[in-house]
């Protein structure tokens, strides 16, 4: 099979490395793409938002299977457009994407389906949004209702604090219209994991749970970023927890896109808050996370294209992949200035040296090839992903292979998995 992938993160290039793997597929290609993809795929300059050019890309290259990483391409209608034109794609059309796309239309549906969330109250007039805050009890949540790379959500202290994000969001735009609307939630206490599960519409396929370390310093202090590392498992779902989501996210969740007649094939990626009175989603995503998908597909030992495929033909209830028992931890090396301004065009070295131990991948995000040299493109740059028999030995293989990586602002975390 000739597959396309959309994307240039570390996602794509880690959904890459395991489609290669597959004795099915004969060609890859890629969309932009970054210098890693470009070992496993030939990489196209079209951008993932540019979706007539990509609809051109895959009818020309004749792929069989496009799969889409980013979550705006979704939101846009990519899936629509290419099942449209008869072409096979994985991820969810976009009423089913707005789950993701919409914070609001997401918690209108856990509510309706009686998945556990934080209570929560949305505001598209900024004013009333103020007000609110003025009779709010602290700390509280206030989260851009669009798509904003992971940086929406601000944990507001103080009133001050409130009113300032809310500024911000909803009068500055700093995302844009993805600030138009906003949700309030009450904040909630405890460990967070993130469950990534395959969705073909009726059925769901659970696969092993992570933990995604958001905040851009260690003690889970600074601000939120698209994410600084991950460990897999999370260490916080046991067997009777896995059971518990079953029971209280996935099966309602699915019953609920039949009863709203949400057509969903893809990937669910929820959020959770494991507090004190039991799980709450904190947000759905409807695509493979980043950067857990660094750490998942270290783990996956099965085909991930025969999974793929089940997905989209609905026969997941046939489908039981094989999963490395061993610990894989993700740290994630980002530019300097990240999550905010950065200076790219800086060149990396030791890559190859961090990439000798069997146990270790580089995947690749913010990253470009010029004249055989690897230079920073992005805010997050590359993912140092690692196996281990327990969490330690992972994290020391992560961290041993992530400190013989350079370039000019080179900044991570110290307490991945930690």
């Amino acid at each position: 099979m000739k597959i396309l992938v959309i994307g240039s993160g570390g996602r794509e290039h880690a959904l890459l490395w395991k489609l290669a793997q597959s004795p099915r597929v004969t060609e890859l290609i890629c969309a932009p793409g970054n210098a890693g993809t470009a070992a496993f795929a030939i990489n196209h300059p079209v951008a993932a938002s540019d979706l007539p050019g990509l609809l051109a890309l895959a009818k020309s290259e004749q792929v069989d299977l496009t799969l889409v990483g980013p979550d705006d391409p979704l939101a846009a209608g990519i899936v629509d457009l290419f099942q449209k034109e008869g072409l096979r794609v994985f991820g969810p059309v976009v009423a089913a994407a707005r789950l993701e796309s919409s914070k609001s239309f997401a918690k209108e549906f856990m509510i309706r389906h009686g998945i556990p969330t934080a209570a929560s109250a949305t505001f598209s007039n900024p004013e009333a949004a103020l007000t609110h805050c003025a009779n709010a009890s602290y700390p509280m949540v206030v989260k851009a209702d669009g798509l904003a790379l992971g940086k929406g959500v601000v944990i507001a202290h103080t009133q001050g604090e409130a009113e300032a994000a809310i500024r911000e969001i909803m009068i500055e735009k700093i995302f844009g219209e993805a600030g138009d609307t906003v949700v309030i939630e009450e904040f909630l206490t405890g460990p967070e994991c993130s469950l990534h599960a395959l969705i073909d519409g009726k059925n769901y396929l659970l696969f092993p749970d992570a933990k995604d370390h958001k905040r851009a310093l260690e003690g889970d202090q600074g601000l939120n970023t698209g994410g600084m590392g991950t460990i897999s498992p999370s260490g916080v779902v046991g067997t009777a927890m896995q059971e518990r989501l079953k029971r209280e996210v996935l099966e309602p969740f699915v019953k609920g896109l039949s009863a709203d007649n949400l057509p969903f094939q893809g990937m669910l990626f929820p959020g959770l808050m494991m507090t004190p009175t039991g799980p709450k989603v904190l947000e759905f995503n409807c695509r493979f996370g980043d950067p857990e998908t660094q750490s998942l597909m270290r783990r996956l030992k099965s085909d991930l294209l025969d999974l793929i495929d089940a997905t989209i033909d609905g026969k997941l209830s046939e489908t039981t992949p094989v999963w490395d028992e061993r610990v894989a931890v993700c740290i994630v090396l980002a530019s300097g200035g990240y999550p905010g301004p950065i200076e790219k065009n800086k060149v990396i070295t030791g890559i190859e040296e961090a990439s000798v131990d069997p146990d270790v991948v580089v995947f690749h995000a913010g990253t470009t090839l010029k004249d055989g040299q690897v230079f920073t493109s992005g805010g997050r740059v590359l993912g140092i992903t690692a196996l281990g028999s327990t969490l330690e030995e992972a994290r020391k293989k992560a961290y041993a292979a992530a400190d013989k990586i350079a370039f000019e602002g080179k900044q991570l975390r110290r307490d991945i998995g930690a």
